[in-house]
């Protein structure tokens, strides 16, 4: 028997009622209480540094994005970007330019083919101790903090945690066959996945050690993080431990998301398959455009909270 869906998330990839299934559900269930414990023993001393909340993103050719996806984080509480540039072409340093002279983005060149797991490495190894907390995603990630406004207040509440895994939500082409670049991104696409899906990415507690050398590590969605000889799984943001694939959801009121622009409109998936990517050496192709469109089934508007704030920011009103 296979399992593609539970209540409340899509599974990515199909769970098989199996022994090996039963063994891991068994000892996600006896372990959950037993790390809480750990979080509570472990806590390393946290002190204030020079940011609060980071973000580390590796991108290649997205200056048309760019902006708008800065503007918005700034925006719900982010304090400084690492940036990792992999071998864009396109006109990202124009744009990048004014946010470096503010010291709000610390940009490095990455000439490293699939080199996203290495720039996160990089990035943990050379600014954990500048910052409390480095969210890890892409440039068609933006994170809707949902229960609060600001990302700090979020993540506040998780101090004694070593990592916060946040779901996506796929957002889908909204029905935009060619898109006007001119327009939001995150007004234009509002029709997404029924669920959510049982992975996201990270925002990892510079308290603890990022625990690169780990080999459950090599995979981006699931990390974990160790402290002195303990190794520790993530929380999601119901503070529920993540451990052998186990994701306890008990309600679809996400406290927050990461919104997944994973293919936009038909046009712009296109060119992002000719650009390439920093994960994966061939990138999707048509068949995947349409197993993501073919999964839309409602529409979300979380992040419109946000969305005069952010067109006046980027239309310079004050």
């Amino acid at each position: 028997m296979e399992f593609r869906e539970s209540k409340y998330l899509i599974f990515d990839t199909p769970k098989k009622l199996s022994i090996k299934f039963i063994i891991k559900w068994i000892l996600a269930k006896v372990a959950s209480p037993y790390y809480k414990v750990m979080y509570w023993w472990t806590a390393p001393k946290i002190r204030q540094k020079k940011y609060t909340v980071s973000i580390c993103a590796i991108f290649r050719d997205e200056g048309a994005y760019l902006k708008e996806w800065l503007e918005y984080h700034l925006l719900i509480g982010v304090d400084h970007f690492y940036l990792y540039n992999n071998f864009s072409k396109d006109n990202y340093l124009e744009i990048l330019n004014p946010y470096i002279e503010k010291g709000v983005v610390t940009l490095t060149d990455w000439p490293i083919p699939q080199g996203q797991m290495a720039a996160f490495a990089d990035c943990a190894e050379k600014y954990s101790e500048e910052t409390n907390w480095i969210g890890y995603i892409d440039l068609d990630e933006y994170v809707v903090p949902n229960h609060d406004n600001n990302i700090k207040d979020l993540l506040a509440k998780f101090t004694k945690r070593p990592l916060v895994l946040i779901y996506w939500l796929y957002f889908t082409s909204s029905g935009h066959l060619y898109r006007n670049n001119e327009n939001l991104l995150t007004e234009d696409f509002t029709v997404c996945w029924k669920k959510y899906a049982d992975i996201g990415k990270l925002f990892f507690n510079t308290a603890y050690d990022y625990a690169d050398d780990l080999p459950r590590n090599q995979h981006m969605h699931h990390r974990w993080a160790r402290v002195g000889n303990h190794v520790l799984p993530p929380v999601n943001v119901f503070d529920k431990v993540c451990a052998w694939g186990e994701n306890p959801v008990p309600t679809d009121d996400m406290p927050a998301q990461i919104n997944h622009y994973v293919i936009k409109s038909y046009q712009e998936y296109g060119e992002k398959k000719k650009r390439g990517g920093g994960v994966h050496k061939d990138m999707h192709d048509e068949q995947y455009f349409w197993e993501h469109e073919l999964m839309s089934a409602k529409a979300d508007y979380h992040i419109f909270k946000y969305i005069i704030l952010l067109k006046k920011k980027l239309n310079g009103y004050k």
